[in-house]
């Protein structure tokens, strides 16, 4: 079993830096599947418990230079590692302004997933900065635990305002409340609401948009018409959606919210090679 990389490019550095540091805002723990092709970082919470889920897709080509990996067997080309990001920022937080870094999988007091930077320097000497991240090797028999989360008949998708936006309205609302409705439809519109014994407070967003896969009827009909406007909602833990809209540092193309009523709200992420996937299961 190996693994090694290495990125050259500032660019793809920095971006790989910002991805991460988005999932260690997201999780202190999380599962980093290697593939020839991807890297996952997963997480994947007891939803019974009111967990959330989290599947982050690379394309390992947009961000490193070289990439050799060896899985377990010849038939399972694959390495399945636990991690905790934040000791990973933090490595690469030292070396934003390396010529270049190299990543490999290591066997020193416990298996580690080591950082080496070249960083610049005024001699003719190079100057290399090593971080070694402790990782847990997860057993091939429990690999089938860690799969892309299975996605729901939603009843609506419709793409998100700005982010910054819709969090500071998160932001004002999350000392009003614990809880909050989201909720949209396939004209175009999503609600933030809050609801108590003492206030009601509702921000409305009109025009987003919704992606091509939902349905509508071009007739113009009475019932096509009904059907676009009617809301779907879920009632969410405030602070899980506050969570992830303040730990965003991938810079989306495309922010797409899908609700299936009363059960979960899915939000993506989408950017060049980057997916994101979030899941917030409803409460009460």
């Amino acid at each position: 079993m190996r693994f090694r990389a290495k990125i050259v490019d500032f660019g793809c550095l920095n971006n790989f830096t910002r991805i991460v540091n988005t999932i260690s805002k997201l999780t202190k723990s999380c599962t980093l599947q290697l593939t020839v092709d991807n890297l996952y970082f997963m997480l994947s919470d007891k939803v019974a418990s009111g967990g959330v889920s989290m599947w982050c897709e690379l394309s390992q080509g947009s961000f490193f230079d070289e990439f050799q990996l060896e899985g377990m067997a010849p038939n399972a080309n694959e390495i399945y590692l636990e991690l905790i990001p934040e000791n990973l920022l933090r490595a690469l937080k030292t070396t934003q302004n390396a010529k270049s870094l190299k990543i490999k999988l290591t066997k020193k007091h416990c298996p580690c997933l080591t950082v080496a930077a070249d960083l610049p320097s005024l001699s003719s000497n190079s100057r290399v900065v090593t971080h070694d991240i402790p990782v847990g090797v997860i057993p091939r028999k429990l690999w089938q635990d860690f799969k892309e989360p299975s996605v729901p008949d939603f009843d609506v998708s419709i793409y998100l305002p700005p982010l910054k936006t819709m969090k500071n309205v998160i932001d004002r609302m999350k000392n009003l409340s614990n809880f909050l409705v989201l909720e949209a439809n396939k004209n175009g519109e999503m609600n933030l609401r809050i609801e108590t014994e003492l206030v009601s407070v509702s921000t409305h967003f009109k025009d987003l948009g919704n992606p091509p896969w939902v349905s509508t009827d071009g007739d113009g009909s009475k019932e096509g018409s009904q059907e676009r406007t009617k809301m779907a909602q879920v009632h969410v833990d405030i602070k899980k959606l506050q969570q992830f809209l303040a730990s965003q540092q991938v810079n989306p193309s495309k922010a797409i919210c899908s609700i299936a009523s009363d059960r979960t709200v899915h939000f993506i992420l989408l950017h060049e090679d980057v997916s994101l996937q979030y899941f917030i299961p409803a409460v009460g």
